[in-house]
């Protein structure tokens, strides 16, 4: 990762208190408020944040995966979904299907992903800030804010 977004990350750290209370500020915006502002700050950053030069959710934040997930990944490795669940993944204490390891094993050292088209849809739609209904998310938001220098950065300009 480089250093920009490591100083992005540890400044979310630094203001994590600021942070929930702007959260709390924020549930009280009126409907679409919130959307507009964060959809905004998301075209933002990711014209300046290149995922590929960081990769720090796909080196410390599992991904749950459903059984669409399971099913695509598998037909893809070439495997039967059983074969794929039993070599990969396990079941964590939510009953969720999740990654045996992490950093993830598809994760090339180029950041690059092995399986990026077929990749499981909670990794499709991170850091979920181009959602719609951003107010029903701002909790998740906060905590992406500390694992993702997008986020971090719409936390800080919002």
């Amino acid at each position: 990762m480089i250093e920009e977004y490591k100083v992005l990350l540890e400044q979310a750290r630094l203001e994590r208190k600021n942070i929930e209370n702007k959260i709390k500020g924020l549930k009280k915006s009126k409907k679409g408020e919130v959307d507009k502002r964060i959809h905004q700050l998301h075209d933002e950053a990711f014209e300046q944040i290149d995922c590929l030069k960081c990769a720090n959710c796909c080196t410390t934040t599992g991904p749950l995966l459903n059984q669409k997930d399971i099913e695509r990944i598998a037909r893809f490795k070439q495997m039967k979904p059983g074969e794929f669940v039993s070599q990969f993944l396990h079941i964590d204490e939510d009953h969720d299907y999740v990654f045996k390891k992490m950093p993830c094993v598809f994760l090339g050292d180029d950041h690059y992903c092995s399986i990026y088209d077929v990749r499981p849809k909670a990794c499709r739609e991170y850091p979920h800030t181009d959602r719609v209904n951003q107010q029903g998310i701002l909790s998740l938001t906060a905590k992406n804010a500390l694992i993702c220098p997008a986020v971090a950065y719409i936390m800080k300009n919002l």
